[in-house]
């Protein structure tokens, strides 16, 4: 495996088939800057292809998760232009939002599991993140808003999509239209978190554990399950059982089931053989 880039945004350690990535800028509460933007797809696609990771845990330092999106981002005049041509000057936008929208879904599109443990405020852009995360948990003193309503626009890079998902739908757009923030108790109850902590070092070392329990499993059972699982929550159940079919049809061999049988008769814990890499098109 080779070794990962270098970041601005995030520190990234690999130990036992776990990545943990943490958002390192906590004296600008950890606000997603242009860096981040273009960082983050970066490093969720590195982790994936060069490193024996099986699942991420995304955290965060100092008191807050994410302040969310820079305002530099948007007002940086070679990404969004101020003067022109009005139709070219909303193609562009257009352009920019969707790649911002990318941008926060390669946490779906890799492979692995992606678990998110949040401290404190999760404000604006960053709750359209752990949106796009497999599991969220938090520590007690954790809050989340849907800060953009405040700020007189609509949010656009994931929230309103992925949150009725995962919450009542009465329930995210009160959230949406208000504005006002939910706690880690009030995102427990609504099934937004898996759980809450007493505190963020308790939070880490719970989430830490459910991550070994991850990678401790066959990863391409894993995978499989992540495949499966975002598929169904974008069809029908018809046709997700079908892509079920089809999927297990090629994917599935006895391989890794033996291996489980063999170690559990040994009383020992099964190890699996790795992923092939990820690689792009003719890539040694």
């Amino acid at each position: 495996m080779s070794a990962l880039p270098e970041f601005q945004s995030f520190n990234v350690s690999v130990e036992n088939h776990i990545a943990h990535v943490q958002l390192c800028r906590p004296d600008a509460l950890n606000s997603m800057n242009q860096a981040f933007w273009l960082e983050l797809p970066q490093c969720m696609r590195a982790i994936e292809a060069q490193t024996d990771a099986r699942v991420i845990v995304i955290s965060s330092t100092g008191k807050h998760f994410s302040a969310g999106m820079d305002l530099g981002v948007f007002t940086n005049p070679k990404a969004v232009p101020m003067s022109g041509d009005a139709g070219r000057m909303a193609e562009n936008l257009r352009r920019v939002v969707l790649q911002l929208q990318d941008t926060l879904s390669s946490l779906e599109q890799i492979r692995l599991p992606v678990l998110a443990a949040i401290q404190g405020g999760c404000i604006g852009g960053a709750l359209d993140m752990v949106c796009a995360a497999d599991s969220r948990y938090c520590s007690a003193d954790a809050y989340f808003t849907i800060k953009e309503t405040e700020l007189g626009m609509t949010a656009d890079v994931g929230t309103l999509q992925r949150l009725p998902k995962l919450m009542p739908q009465g329930v995210v757009r009160e959230l949406a239209y208000t504005g006002r923030k939910f706690s880690a108790q009030e995102a427990k109850a609504l099934g937004f978190v898996n759980e809450v902590y007493e505190s963020q070092q308790a939070m880490l070392d719970g989430v830490m554990t459910i991550a070994a329990q991850i990678a401790q499993n066959s990863p391409l059972a894993v995978t499989g399950c992540k495949e499966m699982l975002n598929y169904s929550r974008d069809h029908s159940v018809e046709d997700s059982l079908r892509y079920m079919a089809t999927w297990q049809a090629g994917m599935f061999r006895p391989t890794d089931m033996m291996k489980t049988f063999q170690a559990k008769a040994q009383k020992q814990q099964a190890e699996y053989d790795d992923l092939f890499s990820v690689k792009g098109l003719f890539e040694e």
